[in-house]
């Protein structure tokens, strides 16, 4: 006669699986929460009325701000690119002349509404140039000169207007970073 082996988890191991179910679905049921304060929506009227007035994708607007600057409106890069969307004072003044915005000191590009809304004219510019996501995202990046000339490049581009390879690693890094963060926006708060 074979004697049958019947498993008894013990009290140990009853309490550890009841403690990680337990952790598990507190992740779950936190994770958004938790999400929405790693990727929050700061300057939401001036983002909003901007994107709608530019014709930006809200999502895109807050995805951008976040890569660039974490909402951090104050930021400064080593390229001396300010504020939330990280713009340099030639693009400001650029943007500017384009536009038919009034340029103010570059001090003002740590204002979110100024600061915001001449983003947001340069996310249009750039649309209307490049006519694609992906690219205008590697113009914000590197610059719209750059990356004209990788769109001229069969290394780079089959069509002359979509980019098949990003030839800087900081810019199709960021490129991705941004499109990946987008969707993290239209996922948690339901926004195009």
């Amino acid at each position: 006669m074979t004697k049958s082996f019947v498993f008894r988890p013990s009290k140990k191991i009853i309490i550890l699986i009841s403690i990680v179910l337990i952790g598990c679905l507190l992740v779950a049921i936190l994770s958004k929460p938790i999400q929405r304060q790693i990727y929050p929506i700061r300057f939401g009227k001036i983002v909003t009325e901007s994107a709608e007035q530019y014709g930006i994708a809200p999502s895109l607007a807050y995805a951008i701000i976040h890569t660039e600057s974490k909402f951090d409106r104050y930021a400064i890069s080593s390229a001396n690119a300010y504020g939330l969307m990280q713009i340099t004072e030639d693009t400001y003044r650029w943007v500017c002349q384009r536009t038919g915005q009034e340029f103010f000191e570059v001090d003002s590009l740590y204002d979110p509404h100024t600061n915001i809304s001449c983003g947001m004219a340069l996310i249009q510019l750039l649309y209307d140039q490049f006519e694609n996501t992906e690219t205008m995202l590697a113009a914000y990046n590197a610059g719209q000169g750059r990356v004209s000339e990788w769109l001229q490049n069969p290394a780079y581009s089959n069509d002359g207007l979509t980019l098949t390879h990003i030839p800087y690693e900081e810019t199709e890094d960021y490129v991705r970073r941004v499109i990946n963060t987008q969707k993290t926006y239209q996922e948690l708060y339901n926004i195009p």
